[in-house]
Parts: C-alpha cells; structure tokens; sequence
C-alpha cells in the first residue's frame, strides 16, 4: 500500500477508534468507482450495497428499542435516518471527502458519494469484524447520530419537504402539491385519506408527473398525518421510477 494511502487509511482508523484487521477492506470503500475502473482496483460499489443492509438493520433495532413497533411509523422514521441527506451530514461532521481515493477531477464534497461511502464504510467494517452489527453501531452509527429523537419527532414533518427538495432537484421549478381527502368515521372518530395527488409546476402550471390513480395514504385521524404518509408514498415512488 502507497505511503500516502497508508497514511490516509491511519488516520481514518485512529479518528473512527477502530483499527481494520484487513485494511484492504477500508481502502476499498474509500475508493471511487471512477478511480477504481481507471486503475483496475476494488471500489466500494459492493460494500455500498452491504453497508446500505447494515445500517437498515440497525436503524429498525434502534427504533424497536425504542418502543416503536409500528411498520408504518418505522418506514418513515427509518427512511429520514438512511436518507442521502443525512448520511452526507454525518459524513461532513468526520471530513470523510479529505480520506477518499479518487479521480483528480472528481468532485465529490456535498455530494451523494459521501453517503455512498459511508455506507460502504460500514459495510467493510462488517465484515472485517465478523459480522458483527454491534462494532458497526457503536463506531459509525452512535457517535455520530446524536439527534435520533429529533429524528424522531420530526420525521413526518421531514416528508413534506424532502419530497419537494427532490421534485425541485429533478424539475428546477417551484413546485405545488395538490391533494384531494376521503372523509369517513370509526365509532365517532374522523378518519381522513389522502389521494389523487398531482405535482404541479407554479409557474406553468401544468401537471408534471403522472402518478398511479390509486396513490392514497393510509387512515389517520388527522389531514396532517395522511398528508405526511401520502407525501412519503410519492418520493418512494418516484425514486423506484427514477432508478
């Protein structure tokens, strides 16, 4: 391993407090698809994937630790903590661009390779640790996800706002979300369903996207909760669409 490298991966290990038993695997992560088919070496695009797993896995434990055992509350708790967002800001907090192996024209600060490596961070360190979920949680999970109960708390309200953050990315246009309600009872108490969501261009508008007709959130007490359920339903839709 080049001194530069091996200097690059030293560092890294003594800022995590954990030290590889197999250093190769962290290099590994650490290197850019674009440099690693330019010089025909592993790149993190695997580890991306297993990290991706890991850190599901240990997300739902945490939560369920937590008392919370609802699927649909979990879904959408979990998909704010995993999301490229905040992976990147945990990224930010340990410089993890300064230790990359990468092309030197590639630009990766502020971008969703950080999230990607990080990820793949924590999935050498799975395996590099036999497996082992908990080395994972308290090395990369713990001490740099300090804010799970404002995660907590404000995660529906999250929904709204990075589902217009990612229809603003793709369209680079002010965008307006319009939905139609069902409302309905169960022994006295209001139930309310959102549906026939239609994303719209304030400038033009004109309707931008073309969602399934049976796009619907699921029974809440509220409008706010069934807004915020619908509004998780359209990103992970569009996200599956977009890939």
């Amino acid at each position: 391993m080049l001194s530069i490298k091996k200097e690059k991966i030293d560092k890294f290990q003594e800022y995590i407090d954990y030290y590889f038993n197999n250093e190769d695997l962290l290099a590994q992560a650490l290197t850019t698809p674009a440099l690693g088919n330019e010089r025909g070496e592993p790149n993190y695009e695997f580890l991306e994937i297993l990290g991706d797993a890991i850190i599901k896995i240990i997300f739902i434990l945490k939560l369920s630790q937590k008392g919370i055992k609802d699927p649909g509350k979990i879904t959408k708790i979990k998909a704010v903590l995993e999301s490229d967002k905040n992976l990147i800001r945990i990224a930010k907090q340990i410089n993890l661009h300064e230790f990359l192996f990468k092309t030197e024209k590639q630009q990766v600060k502020g971008t969703r390779i950080l999230a990607d490596v990080f990820e793949a961070i924590c999935g050498a360190m799975f395996l590099d640790s036999n497996q082992n979920f908990n080395t994972v949680e308290d090395k990369m999970i713990n001490p740099f996800l300090k804010n799970l109960e404002s995660v907590i708390e404000n995660s529906t309200i999250n929904n709204k706002s990075r589902l217009l953050e990612y229809l603003q990315e793709r369209f680079k246009t002010r965008i307006m979300i319009k939905l139609e309600y069902e409302k309905g009872s169960s022994d006295h108490d209001p139930i309310w369903i959102a549906k026939k969501p239609q994303i719209i261009d304030k400038l033009r508008e004109n309707i931008l996207i073309d969602l399934p007709a049976e796009t619907k959130s699921r029974e809440f007490g509220n409008k706010r909760e069934a807004d915020m359920d619908i509004y998780l339903k359209i990103l992970n839709y569009l996200k599956i669409k977009d890939h």
